[in-house]
């Protein structure tokens, strides 16, 4: 299994609701592509650099997964056909870092 880092970024016109029923249905399907979720974040309401969809904010969500690399291109596909979700990306890592990450709100200063 691999080590993979996901950050998710979701439509600001969303409720949390909504938010949280696309985030398990997130989690059920890296779980059916035998992969599992070390740890997750929610990194909050952000600003983003460019417009998206003529959206100047998304929520941003962080996952630390393991999955074999060749399940992720499924992955993204399905949440490239997702149009709740603005924009995602995967970086394979070697060690995932500790949390709580930088952009963490809850982050102690």
């Amino acid at each position: 299994m691999n080590k993979f880092e996901a950050v998710l970024l979701f439509s600001p016109e969303l409720t949390s609701t909504i938010i949280d029923k696309e985030e398990e249905s997130f989690i059920s399907l890296i779980d059916k592509n035998e992969g599992k979720i070390m740890s997750q974040e929610n990194w909050g309401l952000r600003d983003l650099s460019f417009n998206i969809n003529n959206f100047k904010k998304s929520f941003y969500k962080y996952y630390q997964i393991e999955i074999n690399g060749d399940k992720i291109d499924f992955l993204k596909k399905n949440l490239t056909q997702n149009e709740k979700i603005l924009r995602h990306l995967f970086v394979k890592v070697t060690k995932h870092q500790e949390l709580p990450t930088k952009m963490s709100p809850n982050e102690e200063k």
